[in-house]
């Protein structure tokens, strides 16, 4: 680092979003954008002085934080030196879509630098955002055409994160790639699951064509081992491909099953958010799950629970209130429970969060309650307090919450087995999840399984990790050897 002391000049600072008056009126970004003519609110010189506060801390910590191992120091520093072409080839060594992980990912990276001994860590998230932002603007991102294939046929079945990932990695091996999406559209939760003001879409779109060019085949509205509309039975996929990698994600999610479940307006949020997004991107003008004038429960306190608060709030719901159970986190880091370098468990106010709604914790859903119709028209909740680590409900504390519309958001509980998985005779482990062994090779030989559908549910930045992991372990089984790199973290180690 040449600025040594820049951490000690320049403080913290980040772009500013939009005004919330504003941004709830649309879908776009809720950050202010270089391409929408904004960037004199935060200049390129700013960002450089930013990456100038990456310290010369010896021992890399934001390195044990991120599952990617991505080379943090090395392109702060060459942001600050203005060498964004050298910034880029490094950002891109290690992880195959910056522009996802900079949008989407949580930060543990920033949780684990050492200025954040002081709270106030680099803005790795926002450095890597310009980095392969102005790589997109000067037209470096190119396909990586491989100079000779293999002969190898591999699918991948599931287009999110980690099905892209490894499909990247492994097309640009030589191997001949096709994969599977059941969605009428490219990109799993990245296309129909994470809102349009947390990412645009056209940022994915972009990514995809890069990967047409280098040779991988998409497949879209076919579900795979179903047996409908033409979709290949596993038989077919195994006969036709040397591999498979299975990357569909933990898509069943967690339900509630009080009384008054059955009642109408009750929705799982994957039910919602997929409507939201196409509402956002034009195709439906009136989706059947609508927030407009409604009042909105989402249960869970987690992103998606955020992800259906930011959507109400543009479908111009009455109110919204969300719910957790678990108490409210503090607003700093508790350093006997929660030290540093570990993940900073902290009140976090998203950009959602800033535009409405009420967020009430350490209350659970006692049951809901319906109209004359069959619709739900309230829930019955009360208080819980922890005795002895379990939760129990505070006498008294019942009480009614309008309700015409809920969401429920309490996160994933596995893989789906009807199908593919059932039809391929792989095992599944105790949580629901595809078992895998240490090369991310499921029970069957030459089947792979990369991201949620083998952890369980996650961050994107550990979907990507593992999809290149599971790439590289594939492409090794097919040839003998790889050179597609792995993570190489202490966090990723524990993958294998």
């Amino acid at each position: 680092m040449a600025d040594q002391t820049g951490f000690l000049k320049f403080d913290r600072a980040l772009p500013p979003r939009r005004p919330v008056d504003v941004r709830i009126l649309d879908w776009k970004d809720v950050y202010l954008s270089r391409q929408n003519g904004e960037d004199a609110v935060f200049p390129v010189s700013a960002v450089r002085t930013q990456a100038a506060r990456c310290m010369d801390c010896g021992i890399p910590f934001c390195h044990h934080g991120c599952p990617l191992a991505n080379l943090i120091p090395e392109w702060n520093d060459l942001a600050r030196r203005d060498d964004w072409r050298t910034a880029i080839e490094r950002l891109h060594a290690t992880n195959n879509f910056p522009e996802f992980t900079g949008k989407l990912c949580p930060a543990p990276c920033e949780g684990s630098c050492v200025l954040n001994l002081q709270e106030s860590p680099v803005t790795i998230k926002q450095i890597e955002w310009e980095i392969i932002d102005r790589a997109w603007d000067e037209g470096w991102v190119e396909p990586q055409v491989p100079a000779e294939r293999t002969g190898k046929k591999v699918a991948v079945v599931g287009s999110g994160p980690a099905g892209l990932a490894a499909a990247q990695q492994l097309t640009r091996a030589g191997h001949e790639v096709t994969v599977y999406e059941r969605a009428d559209r490219v990109g799993g939760l990245l296309r129909y699951g994470i809102p349009e003001f947390k990412m645009e879409k056209s940022v994915l779109d972009r990514r995809l064509d890069q990967m047409r060019g280098e040779g991988t085949r998409f497949v879209t509205g076919v579900e795979v081992g179903s047996g409908r509309d033409g979709a290949p039975s596993a038989e077919q996929l195994r006969d036709e491909y040397d591999a498979v990698v299975l990357a569909g994600g933990a898509t069943i999610g967690r339900d509630l099953p009080a009384p008054g479940r059955e009642l109408a307006g009750i929705h799982l949020a994957m039910e919602y958010l997929p409507y939201g997004n196409r509402q956002a991107l034009g195709e439906l003008d009136d989706p059947p799950i609508n927030a407009h004038g409604k009042h909105v429960v989402i249960i869970g306190g987690g992103d998606t629970g955020a992800d259906c608060l930011g959507t109400a709030h543009r479908q111009g719901a009455a109110s919204v209130t969300q719910l957790e159970i678990m108490p409210a986190p503090p607003d700093r880091r508790d350093h006997g429970s929660n030290p540093w370098p570990t993940y900073p468990m902290i009140m976090r106010v998203s950009s959602a969060h800033e535009e409405g709604g009420e967020r009430l914790y350490s209350v659970n859903t006692e049951r809901f309650e319906g109209d004359e119709h069959g619709n739900v028209r309230a829930l019955l909740i009360h208080d819980v307090e922890r005795v002895d680590g379990r939760f129990q409900k505070v006498e008294g504390s019942e009480r009614e919450l309008p309700a015409d519309l809920v969401f429920l958001a309490m996160g994933f509980t596995g893989a789906q087995r009807e199908g593919l998985v059932d039809a391929l005779g792989v095992d599944v482990d105790g949580r629901g999840n595809v078992a895998r062994d240490a090369e991310f090779m499921s029970t069957v030989p030459g089947v792979f399984v990369a991201g949620d559908m083998g952890r369980g549910q996650s961050l994107i930045v550990w979907a990507i990790a593992e999809g290149r992991s599971a790439a590289a372990a594939a492409d090794a089984w097919l040839t003998g050897r790889s050179a597609l790199p792995r993570p190489v973290t202490p966090t990723a180690v524990a993958l294998r």
